[in-house]
């Protein structure tokens, strides 16, 4: 009966102990901090452990001591590796401050034509919308010809509520003119069941780059080594002349501009499933994808030159150059770079009478000056 009374002491303390183990661990995973995981189950084992060694009577010291330490260690040698990657820089995909380029602000990096502009629009306005990585320059085009007012980047006349949600206001009618790229199959699909025709203008081109972290020695792929990689064919780095490290392909949420792109770019080679993390915002029921570009050594991305080099800035990637041309503003106009994608001011219908008129002008010699000076290539200069 001794022995029974000391596991029951046991298995009672385990349960005690339990009741605050187990929301803890809930918490970890469940809030993007799985990472943690092995340190709390050997923290949890082995505080069980010297407690049932103490129930029993263990006298060696060496024991008694030995074995708990022993597994906290071995859990805490099993999460050094997902630790380790939290140490590495991330590459943001939308933390950008948008009101660094907001229309008439003081100091906006929305650039300016140094003149008057020969449209003006001083009523009737058109509402317009459109990608985080378009913003500088549609904010540059309003700033040339609208009203002078402020225009907050997420609630005005002149906004950024992201690709998907720039589409979605613009098949509602809540906006007259967005401008992203072209629009994803899904988003074609809903157009139609709307009965409306999305009518897209091309005011511009850039160019779709891959990425990788500056110290992968790979610095160019072939577009047929890029469609390798995205379709899971290729996966070690060593098979093109890098380390002997997982490819980790990362991808964008379904619907944004960067993965139409990617999607336009593979054709008809299938796309394999992404590594990416879910991370639901349980405040507002709103789940958001987003993809980890975390830069540890077998990392690659994609995204568009300007916002990498000039939004975002980030130092810590390289971007690939691909058949041997690297991302320029010289080699998308020549076309040497081989994967560059127009850049769209889209209607689905409206009942502005200066929506016409606009987008006319940013045709114009004045909006493609606005389009070069903010650092893409004008429709009218790139290489067909």
């Amino acid at each position: 009966m001794k022995l029974f009374g000391r596991i029951a002491s046991l298995a009672g303390f385990s349960l005690l102990v339990s009741f605050f183990a187990v929301p803890i661990g809930l918490t970890l995973l469940f809030g993007g901090h799985a990472e943690w995981m092995p340190v709390l189950i050997g923290a949890f084992v082995g505080f069980i452990v010297i407690v049932g060694m103490s129930i029993f009577n263990v006298k060696r010291r060496a024991v008694f001591y030995g074995v708990p330490i022993a597994i906290v260690f071995i859990g805490c040698v099993v999460a050094v590796p997902a630790l380790y990657k939290l140490t590495k820089p991330v590459v943001a995909t939308s933390d950008v401050d948008l009101y660094e380029y907001a229309p008439n602000e003081p100091g906006s990096k929305a650039v300016d034509l140094g003149r008057p502009a020969s449209f003006h629009v001083e009523q009737d306005f058109p509402i317009i919308d459109g990608a985080t990585a378009l913003y500088p320059v549609y904010a540059a085009f309003a700033q040339a010809v609208y009203p002078k007012q402020n225009y907050d980047p997420y609630n005005s006349a002149v906004m950024s509520n992201r690709t998907g949600s720039a589409y979605e206001n613009l098949l509602a009618g809540d906006v007259d003119i967005i401008f992203t790229l072209g629009p994803s199959e899904a988003q074609r699909a809903r157009a139609s069941e709307l009965g409306k025709e999305l009518v897209l203008t091309p005011i511009g081109k850039e160019a779709f780059v891959f990425f990788v972290n500056k110290e992968n020695p790979v610095k160019g792929l072939t577009q047929a080594e890029l469609r390798d990689i995205y379709s899971g064919k290729l996966t070690n780095w060593k098979e093109v002349g890098g380390n002997r490290s997982k490819i980790r392909a990362f991808q964008r949420p379904a619907d944004s501009g960067s993965q139409t792109a990617l999607e336009d770019f593979m054709d008809d080679v299938p796309i394999m499933k992404a590594p990416t993390e879910e991370v639901a915002d349980l405040m507002s029921g709103i789940i958001t994808y987003v993809a980890d570009y975390r830069n540890y050594d077998g990392a690659i991305g994609y995204t568009f030159r300007f916002y990498s080099e000039s939004m975002i800035g980030n130092n810590n990637i390289r971007l690939l150059a691909v058949d041997g041309a690297e991302p320029t503003v010289e080699t998308i106009r020549s076309g040497a770079y081989p994967i560059t994608r127009e850049l769209y001011a889209i209607t689905a219908g409206s009942n502005n009478p200066n929506v016409d008129a606009f987008i006319d002008w940013i045709l114009s010699d004045e909006g493609q000056e606005l389009v070069e000076k903010t650092g893409y290539v004008g429709i009218n200069s790139a290489a067909h």
